[in-house]
């Protein structure tokens, strides 16, 4: 059974920061695109970055540089590095492996929350 695991979420204040990592386990993700998607309380989830097998990076217009997404591996494992966070970076935060179109992946875990606080 493929499960990917999120965990580093949590509490922040404005400016501050979080890294988040997601574990992923049952498969081998070294051939496929992993990232991340959020939701916020009454908005629809949203992509936030993804990183391909060959370590090409896109992210949303809304997180570009202050958010890194990067991955290990040989831990079958992807991180997302949150710095200089707002109180709009509040929401789930989800995992995702194997993307299969446009904003499509295969693979889901079941979020992490992060909280930022102004």
């Amino acid at each position: 059974q493929v499960q990917l695991v999120e965990s580093g979420g949590g509490l922040a204040q404005a400016g501050g920061s979080l890294r988040l990592s997601c574990a992923a386990s049952g498969r081998t993700f070294s051939s496929d695109s992993m990232g991340w998607f959020r939701q916020a309380p009454g908005k629809e989830r949203e992509f936030v970055a993804r990183i391909s097998s060959n370590g090409v990076t896109t992210y949303a217009d809304s997180v570009k540089e202050r958010f890194t997404i990067s991955r290990d591996k040989s831990k079958n494992t992807v991180y997302l590095q949150m710095n200089s966070l707002k109180s709009e970076d509040t929401g789930v935060y989800y995992c995702v492996g194997q993307r299969v179109g446009p904003g499509r992946y295969a693979h889901w875990g079941q979020g992490t929350q992060v909280t930022v606080s102004s």
